[in-house]
């Protein structure tokens, strides 16, 4: 067979395993494959795949795209609801189908989740050079455009022969589905080697399972994480996406409401506690609860389980206010066990550490003050919620109420995506959530056009779990404008993917910032190019119309009109939306919004720089509120 028959039917042999408690699960790891053909693709993996389709679609079924970079997105996305299980491979030509892979890579390696690309490259033997869209570096003719992957791949290779095909595959697989190294596997394919023949061994060909390494804690590793906590006065959990893909939110449930100690959430943490709980602090740092801002900036000891720290989630090293903090760190990685300088790291599975910990507790391990503290900083947090999703504005409605209206209409087992712009801070703090699979916010890479890609790629994993969830994305026309193609995908396969296009005529979460700044907005809103002055900020506003785009690629849209009744009519079309049947194509419910009302203030900071010197007054004022804010920054090890 050729090389690329036998990556596809390789592919189609793989199987993860993984066990939990005493339940195993086993899944097809690639379950199937996007591609966009042209030259270096199309007489390889693309004729293998046309191949196995005409004599058995099950082997590697095929999905058509319409952006690389989107390929990449849906399979992140599928990969994000399996709990990193499983994901799909992508296939593409050479030359710019190659490079559009960049982004996506970048932000499934960035957020820990596995992706297989397949990027064509040029011909290994080099008897046709240049080829079209081969890139030539004098200095070093070995590289191509495809070495742009990697430093945004967890694994990359390219198989210059087509007998380093196996050990390629075999590398890949590992770390795809390695909780500690997956992320983005790049594995290159000259497109003659791609077309070439080769025999292959049959043990290469059969079924293979790849288990999940789940390692558990060690005895003294736990000790001196319980001593720690056992000590402290003041602890707070951070939870993170590490709790979730450890399975691990009904022991970390387990051991908060037997210890009484609070949990806080960073954004892939969200979920691991229902909203409403009483120690559930809400989300955490520059996008946070001041309820979980407050008990954080107060704790002598964070317990850190799953999270990498980002820098929203310690509020850019401002949000551990106590000079006696310390921290205890449990993390499968123990890259991020060893962060914010810990001498108390737990190198293991989340859920297995937790079991362990679970059966060192004898009870309540807090004061009555601090459970009071608790649930004062709750209260007053809920109502700040609730306040900001009662007030109303019009013609046009706040942010803040849309969200509150599309959650409210919303089942507790749909799920809601987001990525990018101002939305998923407001998300972030004012989303109410109450399933582990509920909210799929991208923040690590905070990627502009993940958002329909991704959902696109979370309903096909709801699809195949048949387990009923509505996926519904949540984006600006920011984001829209950057990538709406999957639509399309999703208008060919009839899947039902609800969207809920909010329009701010501009970018809504940089206008703020830029305003924060001193920087007034600058270049942030749609507006007419003015020739005297250069400028778009003051021109008329460009007459865009995103509802009619999306119905001229098929879709079903809502439009729901500024005015008195805007909240109730937005209610209304979501619930229209979840009532059509499933197989009845995307539909995309088209709201404006103010974009100056801001969410509520997490009473955190994020650390953007600002211009030192300035003639702008607005920098000027700018300037002193972030010197006052740099000083409280805290030089934390790690």
């Amino acid at each position: 067979m050729t090389v690329g028959q036998a990556l596809v039917r390789f592919l189609s042999q793989q199987y993860t395993v993984d066990r939990i408690g005493s339940e195993e699960y086993r899944e097809r790891t690639v379950p199937g494959m996007f591609g966009i053909f042209g030259h270096g693709n199309v007489a390889g993996v693309g004729q293998a795949l046309r191949q196995f389709q005409g004599q058995d679609p099950s082997i590697m079924p095929y999905y058509q795209g319409r952006n690389e970079q989107a390929m990449v997105h849906q399979a992140t996305g599928y990969a994000r609801h399996t709990r990193r299980r499983a994901t799909y491979g992508s296939t593409t030509s050479i030359g710019p189908g190659s490079t559009n892979l960049v982004t996506g890579a970048a932000l499934a390696t960035t957020n820990r989740l596995p992706a297989l690309l397949f990027p064509s490259d040029v011909f290994a033997t080099r008897t046709t050079d240049p080829v079209l869209q081969q890139l030539e570096r004098p200095d070093a003719y070995d590289v191509t455009v495809n070495d742009t992957l990697r430093p945004v791949s967890r694994y990359f290779d390219r198989v210059w022969r087509p007998e380093q095909l196996f050990s390629a595959l075999l590398n890949g697989l590992r770390v795809l589905t390695d909780p500690v190294e997956t992320g983005a596997v790049t594995i290159a394919l000259p497109q003659d080697v791609q077309a070439e023949r080769i025999d292959v061994p049959e043990e290469f060909l059969a079924e293979r399972e790849w288990r999940i390494r789940r390692p558990e804690a060690e005895d003294e590793d736990i000790r001196a994480a319980m001593a720690k906590i056992r000590s402290a006065k003041k602890p707070v959990i951070i939870a993170g996406g590490g709790v979730h893909y450890a399975f691990a939110v009904n022991e970390l449930r387990q051991f908060a409401e037997s210890t009484g100690i609070p949990v806080a959430y960073t954004q892939a943490g969200v979920g691991v506690m229902d909203w409403d709980h009483p120690l559930c602090l809400g989300a955490v740092g520059s996008t946070g609860s001041t309820a979980s801002n407050a008990l954080v900036a107060e704790a002598d000891l964070v317990i850190g389980i799953g999270t990498r720290y980002e820098d929203f989630t310690t509020a850019s090293r401002t949000a551990f206010q106590n000079p006696e903090v310390s921290f205890v760190n449990i993390n499968v990685a123990s890259f991020d066990a060893y962060k914010q300088g810990t001498q108390v790291p737990v190198v293991a599975d989340a859920r297995k550490a937790l079991v362990k910990m679970n059966d060192a507790v004898s009870g309540s391990l807090v004061s009555e003050e601090l459970t009071g503290r608790v649930a004062e900083e709750k209260k007053r947090w809920d109502s700040i919620a609730d306040a900001a999703f009662a007030e109303r504005y019009r013609p046009l409605p706040s942010q803040n109420e849309i969200i509150g209206t599309v959650n409210e209409a919303m089942d507790d087992r749909d799920v809601v995506i987001c990525a990018a712009g101002s939305l998923p801070g407001d998300l972030h703090k004012l989303w109410r959530v109450k399933d582990p699979y509920g909210y799929h916010v991208e923040y690590a890479y905070s990627c502009m056009g993940y958002e329909i890609a991704g959902g696109l790629g979370v309903k096909r994993a709801s699809l195949h779990e048949q387990d009923g969830r509505d996926v519904v994305v949540m984006v600006g026309d920011g984001s829209y404008l950057m990538m709406h193609t999957e639509l399309v995908t999703a208008v060919a396969e009839g899947i039902k993917l609800i969207v809920v296009l909010i329009q701010n005529h501009g970018y809504a979460s940089i206008g703020a910032l830029s305003e924060s700044l001193g920087s007034q907005r600058f270049g942030t809103k749609y507006r007419y190019h003015d020739d005297e002055h250069q400028s778009f900020d003051s021109g008329e506003t460009l007459p865009i119309d995103l509802a009619t785009n999306a119905e001229s690629l098929g879709v079903t849209v809502i439009r729901v009109d500024p005015g008195e009744n805007v909240g109730k009519d937005l209610g209304e079309a979501v619930t229209r939306a979840k009532a059509a049947p499933e197989g009845s194509g995307p539909i995309l419910i088209h709201v404006d919004s103010d974009p100056l009302i801001d969410a509520p203030d997490s009473e955190s900071w994020w650390d953007v720089p600002v211009a030192s010197v300035s003639d702008l007054s607005s920098t000027q004022e700018a300037y002193k509120v972030y010197e006052s804010k740099k000083s409280t920054q805290k030089p934390l090890l790690g």
